[in-house]
């Protein structure tokens, strides 16, 4: 059993900087997108360093370029009562694809889906790390 750090309660985190809970979301972003792989044939993941690059350049693409078609598509996204987001997601999706060779997504409809479970699983994993690294 490994004993609590200096200052620390029983049942607090031991570890609780930032970059440690980024690396967790990470790898977890990977296992999400094989898992994705695994129950959608729409996706393809070749291996599990194919899934970290990947689940690196959604990330990227999340971070740079969707902020920039979310203001650019914000009237048709006020239209549509804010359900195009969930096309730009799927093109995130889609675009980490075509940049890569073992991440595979077969069309524009399989990243609608694929985007779809893995933003699920995204949203489940966010909520586990918040509890495992909570601010302070």
């Amino acid at each position: 059993m490994i004993a609590p750090a200096m200052g620390a309660r029983r049942g607090d985190p031991v570890i609780s900087s930032p970059a440690m809970k980024l690396i967790a979301k990470w790898l977890l972003s990977a296992m999400a997108l094989l898992f994705v792989a695994y129950v959608y044939t729409g996706v393809e993941v070749k291996s599990f360093t194919a899934a970290l690059v990947a689940a690196f350049v959604i990330g990227l693409f999340n971070m740079v370029v969707r902020p920039v078609l979310v203001v650019l598509t914000l009237p048709v996204t006020v239209l549509t009562l804010g359900l195009f987001l969930f096309v730009i997601n799927a093109l995130m999706f889609w675009a980490a694809a075509t940049v890569m060779q073992d991440f595979n997504v077969k069309g524009f409809l399989p990243a609608l889906v694929g985007s779809l479970i893995y933003s699920a699983i995204g949203v489940v994993i966010e909520s586990a790390l918040e509890r495992l690294f909570p601010k302070k």
